[in-house]
């Protein structure tokens, strides 16, 4: 069974398996000591934080593991309120109408416009399982636990949540949408820009960053082609976004040109239908999957298990094993999610 939990130094040597293991244009996992030993301390800090009344710098990283072996499957994050000491950049596509009714000529041209419309934001990031745990209930556990987590604790979130959905790149790191900035304005290739990035290096963006709106129709045909496009790999994720109510406003990705989807944090599925429930621990032969979690922030456990919920007294049946996975009692509180 996986259960997910806040990270800790102990998982390093697992999060840096996790950054190998995902590859070119995974920007918040780059293989690299001090930045995924600077995430996990600071989201240790995080988590630890008491009277939170709004959001902040906070960052919250978490592992799923195997509650068999120990071994951990793969990382979720949430950070609680971004672009205030690192710029977060991204470009937005808008329409203007070129027209000269004289000549009888009417041109809609695309235009990407370089901006920081996020700020102050929550994004919702990290989203990694490793091949192997790919099956079951894995997936919907490690992107849903965040939106039980948001469901339970608002004030920690803003009232607009996004996702960077990874752009298109082949097997070496290459991506067109960056070929051609590269070509147009930078000296170094997608990777190198990616990885300066993820370590928080991003004063060359606004240093050689074309500062005025650049015209979609003079990209290459190749970069045009991967505007708003997601890596094969993205596409369940991307899927399970859109379905939670996240659909993209026209902000893309600076680098690789991936889509930027977002929901207001009210609206998203997950938190609207989410159920809170009064904890009785007893075996019991209910055969409807729930995704749960406690309600507690600093220890927050979550898991994927069957439970017997009684809508009328509000009040969920769980096991003694699945009780303990979540640290609850008799008489504890519950969020769950119907799967």
């Amino acid at each position: 069974m996986l259960v997910v939990r806040p990270i800790s130094m102990s998982d390093y040597d697992a999060l840096h398996t996790c950054a190998v293991e995902s590859g070119h244009g995974f920007t918040s996992l780059p293989v690299n000591e001090t930045l995924l030993t600077d995430r996990i301390t600071h989201s240790e800090y995080s988590f630890s934080k008491e009277s939170v009344t709004e959001p902040g710098d906070e960052g919250y990283l978490m592992v799923g593991f195997d509650s068999e072996t120990g071994e951990v499957a793969g990382c979720t994050g949430i950070e609680a309120s971004i672009g205030w000491d690192v710029p977060f950049y991204s470009y937005h596509i808008s329409t203007i109408v070129h027209s000269s009714p004289k000549l009888g000529v009417n041109n809609v041209v695309k235009l990407l416009t370089f901006g920081n419309n996020y700020t102050g934001c929550s994004e919702i990031c990290t989203l990694f399982l490793r091949p192997v745990f790919r099956q079951g209930l894995n997936g919907r556990l490690m992107s849903k636990c965040r939106f039980l987590m948001m469901a339970e604790h608002p004030h920690r979130f803003s009232e607009t949540v996004f996702a960077e959905m990874r752009g298109v790149s082949d097997d070496d790191g290459n991506s067109p949408f960056w070929q051609w900035l590269q070509e147009h304005f930078f000296t170094i290739d997608f990777t190198m820009a990616d990885y300066l990035t993820g370590i928080g290096k991003k004063g060359f963006i606004a240093d050689l960053m074309p500062k005025l709106p650049i015209y979609v129709n003079l990209l290459s045909k190749e970069a045009q082609a991967v505007i708003g496009q997601v890596h094969e790999n993205t596409k369940p994720a991307l899927s399970l976004l859109k379905k939670e109510g996240f659909s993209c406003r026209n902000y893309v990705d600076i680098f690789d040109g991936g889509p930027t989807v977002e929901c207001d944090l009210r609206n998203i599925e997950s938190v609207r239908h989410s159920i809170r429930a009064k904890v009785s621990v007893a075996e019991h032969s209910s055969s409807q999957d729930y995704l749960v979690a406690n309600t507690s922030f600093e220890n927050f456990r979550a898991t994927a298990a069957k439970v017997a919920y009684d809508q009328e007294t509000e009040s969920v049946i769980i096991s003694p094993d699945v009780a303990d996975l979540l640290l609850v009692s008799e008489g504890d509180y519950v969020r769950m999610l119907p799967q």
